[in-house]
Formats: structure tokens, C-alpha cells, sequence
């Protein structure tokens, strides 16, 4: 049986209530709104941090990976764009992807043995063969289609990871991994 209001009318269930529809609180956000992120947080906090759990985090990384997707959303809210998704798909992919970056870290081997001291000079031969290919490879950087340069620069020279420039661009993160491969694959084919 189903609970009864006061007034003897029926209790809405979570199927029957409407879906919120966030966008004005992101939109608000951008604004510095504390209290649009406080409700938003109130809201998606327990559900990203669920969500995280049932796809392997433990509490911990849970916790973690749910603080810095608040966060992101707090500093980030220009990203969210309502025409390519919801606010919710919006906020679940930030976690999904702050997730798995996350555990990457944590997997990294830490390097063992630094080398200590100056490093031997190049040979004046071996010095130049890598100022010319250098000099190829900045040329084949430059030769290729804007978009796909700008990833490049991103990943490799801002040191983004694949997340952050999604972030940063809005952009699909499988458009971004598309695209960086079709950079490699054209530097890989300049360079041979």
C-alpha cells in the first residue's frame, strides 16, 4: 500500500515525480550562485558518490572522486553546454572520467632509480640529427588540420590528460581520443 498524504490524496513515488531539470542552477552557478551549488550539490553528491561505488571505487576513492567532481562543476560550470546533454549525463561523465583518471594515478609506477648528475653531452653528429628532426616534427605539427593540432599541443605540450581537455573544450571525450590519433597517425606517416 502505498503512503498517504494528510489529505488522503496519494504520495508521489519516484517514478511519477518530475524529473528537476537542473540547467538554471549550472546557469546560476556560473554566476558564483552558492546557493544554486548547494542544492546542486545536496542533489548529485550521494548520487555520484553511488554511482562510483557501483562502478568499483571503494569508499575512499569514492569520497575523493565525488569532492573534485563538485569542484570541477563549481569552477567549470561555463563548460556545460544544454544543447549537447543534461546536466545530470553532464555531471556523471565528469565523474566517470575523474574516476578513471584517478585510478591511473594511482596505478603509476613511481620511479625507482633517478639518475644523479649531468647527463653526457651529444655527440656534435647525434646533436644535430635531433635539431633537424625536431625541426621535422614542428613542421609536421604545424601541417596538420587545426583541430586535430590544437589536441596535439594540448596532450603533449600543455600536458593535459584526454579528461582535462574535454573539459576545457567541451568537446566528447571520444572525439578528442579520435582525433589525437588521426594527429599521431599523420605525424607517424611525416615522419618516416
Amino acid at each position: 500500500m502505498r503512503p498517504q498524504s494528510p489529505k488522503g490524496s496519494r504520495v508521489p513515488d519516484a517514478k511519477t515525480q518530475p524529473t528537476q531539470d537542473w540547467t538554471n542552477h549550472i546557469l546560476r552557478i556560473r554566476n558564483q550562485d552558492q546557493v544554486a551549488f548547494k542544492e546542486l550539490f545536496a542533489h548529485f553528491a550521494p548520487r555520484v558518490k553511488g554511482f562510483l561505488i557501483k562502478s568499483g571505487a571503494d569508499e575512499a576513492l569514492a569520497d575523493e572522486c565525488t569532492q573534485e567532481v563538485m569542484a570541477t562543476i563549481w569552477r567549470k560550470s561555463e563548460m556545460f553546454d544544454p544543447s549537447r546533454a543534461g546536466v545530470s549525463t553532464w555531471i556523471f561523465t565528469i565523474a566517470r572520467n575523474r574516476k578513471i583518471d584517478m585510478l591511473r594515478k594511482r596505478r603509476r609506477p613511481e620511479p625507482e632509480d633517478l639518475p644523479w648528475g649531468p647527463e653526457a653531452e651529444p655527440d656534435a653528429e647525434d646533436s644535430f640529427v635531433m635539431q633537424q628532426e625536431s625541426q621535422r616534427l614542428g613542421e609536421a605539427i604545424r601541417a596538420l588540420p587545426e583541430k586535430q593540432r590544437q589536441l596535439v599541443e594540448k596532450a603533449y605540450f600543455g600536458d593535459l590528460t584526454h579528461s582535462e581537455i574535454a573539459e576545457e573544450t567541451g568537446l566528447p571525450l571520444g572525439t578528442i581520443k579520435s582525433r589525437i590519433r588521426l594527429a599521431l597517425d599523420r605525424l607517424r606517416h611525416q615522419m618516416k
